[in-house]
């Protein structure tokens, strides 16, 4: 699988993760990210041995879109205190079903995961297991019944957008896990991480990269306005 690289250098490799395919290895057994990439740094480079490089954020699988990769270890510590200070700024494209009661908002809810079925719920936020989770969004278009909305996240906890989206009464198109009662297998959730933003690990240059959802339903409907947001 060639998976296409948006920048690289000697610190940092950003590429365009495919939808369905894990970031890294899993009881799937299915090919993940990570290891593509090390292999195709160890071909590119004739490198032998063992290749570095450093998983410092995650995508769920069904998501596609931008992430960064540490190739030093070094470059791996500075991302990830980057992230812990919350200065990675990630925004996504997301198609929901539903209206938004606001245009713009941020939307806090107390989140807690159930590792034994691997899903998320909202909870109250005295539930000692439960994590803060923070968002902003956007509505940008609504067209067919769908609303594309642009999504900044301020944390980043598992299964965070689909969450709180869903309970707050606009769920994903396409997610059959938090948004059942109106979706139908088969259907790919339409969420896509369209940019990053961050400060070289080593250069301090400001870092900003991105993709654009592929050209098909329910995507293609807005593929004139993924540009301007």
């Amino acid at each position: 699988m060639k998976i296409p690289i948006l920048y690289e250098d000697n610190h940092l490799l950003v590429v365009e993760k495919p939808i369905n395919i894990p970031v890294q290895a899993d009881i799937s057994q299915d090919n993940d990210l990570l290891t593509i990439l090390k292999n195709d740094l160890k071909t590119r480079y004739q490198k032998p041995g063992n290749v570095y490089l450093g998983l410092v954020h995650r995508l769920d699988r069904p998501v596609g879109g931008v992430m960064v990769f540490a190739k030093t270890s070094k470059a791996a510590s500075r991302l990830s205190d980057v992230i812990r200070r919350g200065q990675l700024e990630r925004k996504y494209l997301a198609v929901v079903r539903g209206t938004p009661p606001k245009k713009k908002s941020m939307l806090e809810h107390y989140l807690h995961k159930d590792t034994k079925k691997n899903k998320v719920h909202a909870v109250s936020a005295h539930n000692k297991n439960a994590k803060k989770a923070i968002l902003e969004y956007e509505t940008i278009s609504s067209k067919e019944k769908l609303k594309l909305l642009s999504v900044l996240l301020h944390t980043g906890r598992p299964h965070q957008i689909r969450v709180q989206l869903s309970t707050s009464g606009f769920p994903l198109f396409g997610d059959q896990k938090y948004g059942q009662q109106v979706n139908r297998p088969g259907q790919q959730i339409a969420l896509w991480a369209h940019k990053l933003e961050f400060k070289h690990p080593t250069t301090g240059e400001i870092m900003k990269i991105q993709s654009t959802p592929p050209n098909e339903y329910p995507w293609s409907i807005w593929k004139d306005i993924y540009a301007h947001t």
